[in-house]
């Protein structure tokens, strides 16, 4: 990619909100807010995408779309004209200490599942829990995979992520998410395409890392930005100004709130108190602050193209 070139995508994580309970050890919630992601946030995130005139590229886990419910949002997005990626069928946080054979059914029949609901087969994954490894890389490339964007060099993220999971063994609980391995954080911050080990450049499938601010390498995260706010968001924004290429990763539950019915995770997740429509106001801040400095908007497979 050229050093000219100032491109930016967003993409979305679609992970359902049994997965956070799991992060922190709870009990999996029952009723509606099992579904809380596809049957409000997804609307809620394709009305801003389409008032920002901004693509997004969303990851799928494929388990989900045997609802009905979940495959028909997802068919509203293709026809808008955004992408849609693989973020494998289970949403297996261990996903890197699997077997080979378990691994590969994780991505292919996550890709299938999007295939049945889409009609297109996603070139596109991102591993649950940013977490992956040579085994998977391969996987992906025996599979025809264009890109993967599951790298995060982040060491504010790395350390926060370690933190919390003690603090949650020390509470007694059982989080399903694992910690990825510290030579992650040796991974360029930019776009390349991955060697062996994945955090090496090489001449393997390409990797579009997940964005970290110039200089401190802060994450640039919906997470980070509704915590931060408007003027916040704008800030991290800016600190990213200059990269080639800006991947701003974000998650259906950055458009929920407690109200919503995410009241058992208010204690356990900030974010989660912030009104959705303050978090909206935050995205909308950094999109603008990018676009401001000549960023164009693409999906992660045009960006990704270009790279290779």
């Amino acid at each position: 990619m050229s050093e000219l070139a100032r491109l930016a995508a967003v993409s979305v994580d679609l992970d359902e909100i049994p997965n956070y309970f799991g992060i922190h050890g709870l009990e999996e919630p029952s009723g509606f807010a099992r579904n809380l992601v596809y049957d409000v946030a997804v609307a809620r995130l394709l009305a801003l995408a389409t008032d920002l005139e901004i693509p997004l590229t969303l990851f799928a886990i494929g388990r989900d779309l045997e609802r009905p419910e979940a495959a028909s949002q997802l068919k509203t997005a293709v026809s808008l004209g955004f992408e849609v990626g693989d973020h494998t069928f289970d949403h297996r946080y261990d996903l890197v200490r699997l077997g080979a054979g378990e691994i590969r059914f994780q991505i292919e029949e996550g890709a299938s599942a999007i295939l049945r609901a889409t009609g297109q087969r996603p070139v596109g994954f991102r591993a649950p829990g940013y977490t992956v490894s040579d085994s998977v890389m391969d996987t992906l490339s025996e599979l025809g995979f264009l890109y993967d964007t599951s790298v995060f060099p982040c060491p504010p993220y790395w350390l926060a992520k370690a933190t919390k999971l003690g603090m949650i063994a020390l509470l007694g609980r059982k989080s399903r998410s694992v910690l990825d391995s510290p030579a992650v954080l040796r991974a360029p911050t930019r776009p390349y395409r991955v060697g062996r080990p994945y955090w090496t450049r090489g001449g393997g499938i390409v990797e579009l890392p997940v964005q970290v601010t110039r200089g401190p390498r802060l994450p640039f995260i919906g997470t980070t930005l509704s915590l931060a706010g408007s003027v916040g968001a704008k800030s991290l924004a800016r600190m990213c100004v200059g990269e080639p290429m800006i991947n701003l990763e974000i998650h259906g539950i950055d458009v929920l709130d407690a109200d919503d019915g995410l009241e058992a995770l208010r204690r356990h997740q900030p974010d989660v108190r912030i009104p959705w429509s303050q978090k909206a106001l935050a995205l909308r801040s950094a999109v603008e602050a990018l676009r401001a400095k000549g960023y164009a908007f693409v999906t992660l497979r045009e960006a990704a193209e270009q790279v290779r």
